[in-house]
Parts: structure tokens; sequence; C-alpha cells
């Protein structure tokens, strides 16, 4: 069985590993998040969050969201395809429950895990 675990090399971490995901991105939206990805180069899949506070105004909130942005990416992430992953939170994302956040969360990997045409 492989390991599911969220260690520093599955993040992104710099200022510019955010500017390059941006850069030439597709991305899967839905009314609560959206995931923005990029093809890395790596042998495995990254993530970084971006979770506003004009968005979602309390730090409770914000890292609830980010907690269960981090451990739906830790679950999947042998299932994803090498790329850099972006999500970024919307206001309406703190009125989900934590089962309907990671069902979003599926149906979002699944859509950006298909070969992208664009």
């Amino acid at each position: 069985m492989t390991k599911s675990t969220f260690t520093r090399e599955l993040r992104l971490l710099t200022p510019e590993h955010y500017q390059n995901v941006f850069q030439q991105a597709h991305r899967a939206g839905s009314p609560h998040f959206t995931i923005i990805a990029r093809n890395n180069t790596l042998s495995h899949p990254r993530l970084g969050l971006a979770v506003p506070k004009k968005q979602i105004k309390t730090a409770v909130g914000r890292n609830r969201f980010k907690r269960l942005a981090r451990e739906s990416f830790r679950l999947k992430q042998h299932q994803l395809p090498n790329k850099d992953f972006v999500v970024i939170a919307k206001k309406s994302a703190q009125d989900l429950s934590n089962d309907d956040v990671f069902k979003l969360f599926e149906k979002l990997w699944h859509r950006l895990s298909r070969p992208y045409r664009g």
C-alpha cells in the first residue's frame, strides 16, 4: 500500500511556485471554490491553498477549509496527475458541510485528472 502523507515536497511553498501555476493554468470550479492546475516536471502532484480573509472572515473557517482541502488532496494524491494545484476558496465555501466539501473536491479532482485539451 502506498503511503498517504502530506510532506513538504507535496506543497507549493514559494510565491514563484504560485505564480507559475497562475500563468498557464486550466481550472475546474464550483460556486464554492476553484482549483487551478498546471503540469509540473516532478514525479508527484503538489498543492497550494489560497483562502483569503476577504472571502472567509474567521480564522476558524479558513483553517477548517484548509484542513479539508489538504485531507482531500492527501487521500487522492496517488490518483492525481503530476500537476501543481492551487485551491482558491470563495465566500460560500464556509457554508458547506465537511461531507459536501469532500464530495465537491472529489468531483473537481476527477475533472482535473482528465487530459487537458486547451
